[in-house]
């Protein structure tokens, strides 16, 4: 890396002698589904005026980027329901061709895939995660109360077509589809995906109690292990996921776990919500505002300035806590903040 690469980079660094490495942006909260364990069924949406534009969006990574941020996932909500969201990935391409950006992705429902995933291989997208909690056509319709499964395994098969590397991601739930995680890993190995599994987390009003459907990982663990040789791996993606390689598979398993597991010591990641709030820390409410500085100069110094002393304060990690006598550690919904 130069020297200004490495200028650049140390800009981000938190208290604890993190490298802030990974950015992950929110482009919309809205979504056209509305998952049980993510958001309310009567959502009231943000206005459209409190959104970034796409240019603004583009601006704000763009200067991550000149501070040394090496990944970016763009999210939302559902990030393909964004308008035109296409033109900020390909404006976003630029820092892959520049080689300023190591990686661009995204996470996705997997609803407007189809449409999308040759044009995101064509910019340089390589590798996205699919959220996917079901392989059962009606339970699928039950945990996102208005989602159509073919739909996204037709997003999914023009992905694979497409050549994109696929993770499926899947919140494991008690008593709902905590039975299908064996069969939901043996599909994703077949078609050689990795499955990364996600405790659910106290974030914002969902009307369903999230005691009833905290599953630990641990026990999923210790369920696949009397069946399956699991192997731990070191491997990262950048994310809070701890891999395991199943070796009759030869498929890989991540546990994402803010519960059972604390797995902030080496986070390197900050988010972006869609209206411009730079939040820490997922777990705490601690956040900047970069929409004022973005909107407040053409200049990007007084956005960097403010990027940087926020990433001054980061926290060394969160607290979730999931009660039955607790409200929601945080308000926010998780559509919100971006996943």
């Amino acid at each position: 890396m130069s020297r200004a690469g490495r200028q650049a980079g140390d800009a981000l660094i938190d208290p604890f002698s993190r490298r802030i490495s990974y950015l992950r942006v929110s482009v919309t909260d809205r979504c056209d589904f509305r998952c049980v364990y993510c958001m309310a069924e009567d959502m009231t949406f943000l206005p459209r005026r409190e959104l970034l534009t796409l240019e603004e969006l583009d601006r704000l990574c763009s200067a991550f980027v000149g501070l040394g941020v090496r990944k970016l996932r763009i999210t939302g909500g559902e990030p393909l329901v964004r308008k035109n969201v296409m033109t900020l990935f390909r404006g976003l391409s630029r820092h892959l061709v520049s080689g300023a950006l190591e990686e661009l992705t995204l996470t996705t429902n997997g609803s407007r895939l189809a449409h999308h995933a040759a044009e995101l291989a064509d910019i340089g997208v390589r590798r996205i995660n699919v959220s996917l909690d079901t392989l059962d056509a009606g339970r699928f319709r039950e945990l996102t109360r208005r989602g159509d499964l073919g739909v996204v395994l037709d997003g999914i098969k023009a992905a694979e077509a497409a050549g994109l590397r696929i993770k499926i991601n899947a919140v494991a739930l008690k008593g709902i589809n905590e039975h299908e995680i064996e069969d939901l890993m043996l599909w994703c190995h077949d078609r050689g995906h990795d499955l990364t599994l996600i405790e659910t987390m106290p974030l914002g009003e969902v009307v369903t109690d999230r005691t009833d459907q905290y599953l630990p990982l641990d026990l999923v663990r210790e369920r696949l292990a009397q069946r399956y040789t699991l192997t731990d791996l070191a491997m990262r993606t950048g994310g809070p996921a701890r891999y395991v390689r199943v070796e009759e598979t030869g498929g890989r398993i991540g546990f994402i776990t803010p519960m059972t597991h604390n797995f902030c010591e080496a986070c390197n990641r900050v988010r972006v919500t869609c209206t411009g709030t730079l939040f820490m820390c997922l777990g705490q409410e601690d956040a900047a505002d970069l929409r004022a500085p973005l909107r407040g100069s053409e200049s990007d110094e007084a956005l960097r300035h403010a990027i940087v002393e926020a990433i001054a304060r980061k926290p060394k990690g969160h607290d979730f806590v999931i009660d039955r006598n607790s409200r929601p550690s945080l308000s926010r919904h998780m559509s919100m903040t971006g996943g």
